[in-house]
């Protein structure tokens, strides 16, 4: 695979995944397309793409849920894929333990040119960002949501910042045992300083990753004043955050992390009592306003919302990409053209022509894409029933 400015896949297999049994889809550079009725299986076909990058996938379940029903009780996804004008081939996946037993916490297995990684930590290098209707509801839904939609954005723009985040949550967990069994003063100090370390990297990229998101979309507000997708106003809300954002240089971080680990001695009494711990980044959380009116996203209509989420994306994979080197992510839009106008479709699509990435989209109708077909050299294939094949194949096959 030639192109050196974006991340793409060139041929997908999956094996007992979700709803294939065993199905290999191989596509080109361009935007992807996967139609079918509803329950066919295109957001499995997406959520098994998601797991070639760092995390759980666009779904969050636990791995044993990814199995195809009577299969094997394990699954496979192997992709061979472009990164920068290299090759590449990734294979994940579960296997059933000779004791026919897996664990809802089960991990699954990273290989990377064949050989095993230590986990999917290692593939934090292909940047891949999502929308999916389940997120239509970030503005509204629990603070956890936006978080996730943040953490995500930090992760693409700073690799580091995954092994920030576990060493929080692993300090936190050892905390809130610590309190609960009363153990001594200097265990729980020593635990917190290492919660408080890890807090303040997380706090320090969070904040920088939205200054960047924030100053990206002002600049798109200059280039397209009239743009359909309406600008967003990006808010950190969080102690550690808000301090971060005001640090005049990195050597006050040492300040920002004693202060923090100064009020998590103090709070212990606190926290023992609530049985968890109330402050820091795993409280914070992300406001999101409809710039033009002002208006907290909330408030707004569905399909305004829809259209802030769009922007949103957008405008991190243009981020992405300048961050990257000029090498755009690979993007993955689930049932995209929901609640979305035909004027705000075709500006989707525009957009996704000047992005020069690979984006994977599903809907149940082909002509939805057709202004996205005539424009470049998009691929279109049909799912049903676990089966994927390219579209004028389906369409010859129904005709005899």
């Amino acid at each position: 695979m030639p192109a050196t400015d974006r991340i793409a896949i060139a041929k997908l297999t999956l094996t007992d995944f979700r709803n294939y049994r065993a199905v290999t889809l191989v596509t080109g550079l361009g935007p992807v397309v996967l139609a079918g009725a509803n329950g066919a299986g295109k957001t499995n076909c997406l959520e098994a793409v998601s797991l070639l990058t760092a995390g759980r996938g666009l779904r969050s379940l636990p791995f044993p849920e990814l199995a195809r029903s009577g299969g094997s009780g394990g699954w496979a996804v192997a992709a061979e894929l472009g990164v920068a004008g290299e090759d590449m081939h990734i294979g994940t996946g579960i296997q059933l333990p000779p004791d026919g037993m897996l664990t809802p916490r089960a991990a699954r297995t990273v290989k990377i040119d064949h050989a095993l990684a230590k986990g999917s930590g290692a593939l934090v290098r292909i940047r891949m960002l999502w929308l999916t209707p389940s997120m239509d509801g970030l503005f509204t839904g629990p603070a956890a949501e936006r978080r996730r939609f943040l953490d995500r954005l930090v992760l693409s723009l700073d690799p580091g910042y995954g092994a920030a985040a576990s060493a929080f949550e692993r300090a936190m967990r050892q905390r809130n045992k610590a309190l609960e069994e009363f153990d001594s003063p200097p265990m729980l100090t020593a635990i917190e300083a290492q919660m408080a370390a890890a807090a303040v990297a997380m706090a320090v990229a969070r904040a920088r990753a939205i200054a960047a998101l924030s100053g990206e979309i002002e600049a798109e507000r200059n280039r397209d004043p009239d743009s359909l997708f309406p600008w967003a106003a990006l808010t950190l809300n969080g102690t550690l955050e808000e301090q971060a954002a005001a640090l005049s240089e990195d050597t006050m971080r040492d300040e920002l992390r004693d202060g923090y680990a100064r009020a998590l001695a103090q709070g212990r009494d606190r926290d023992r009592a609530a049985g968890r711990t109330l402050s820091g980044p795993h409280r914070s959380d992300l406001d999101v306003a409809h710039g033009p009116k002002a208006m907290p996203a909330r408030m707004c209509s569905t399909g305004e919302q829809k259209a802030l989420l769009v922007g949103l994306v957008l405008a991190q994979a243009r981020l992405i990409k300048r961050a990257a080197d000029g090498i755009a992510p690979l993007i993955l839009l689930d049932e995209i053209a929901a609640h979305l106008d035909i004027g705000r479709r075709e500006a989707l699509f525009s957009s996704i022509v000047a992005l020069n990435a690979q984006v994977w989209m599903t809907g149940t109708d082909l002509a939805t894409f057709t202004p996205l077909r005539n424009a470049t050299e998009t691929q279109l294939f049909v799912v049903s029933n676990g089966t994927i094949m390219p579209a004028n194949d389906a369409e010859r096959a129904a005709k005899h």
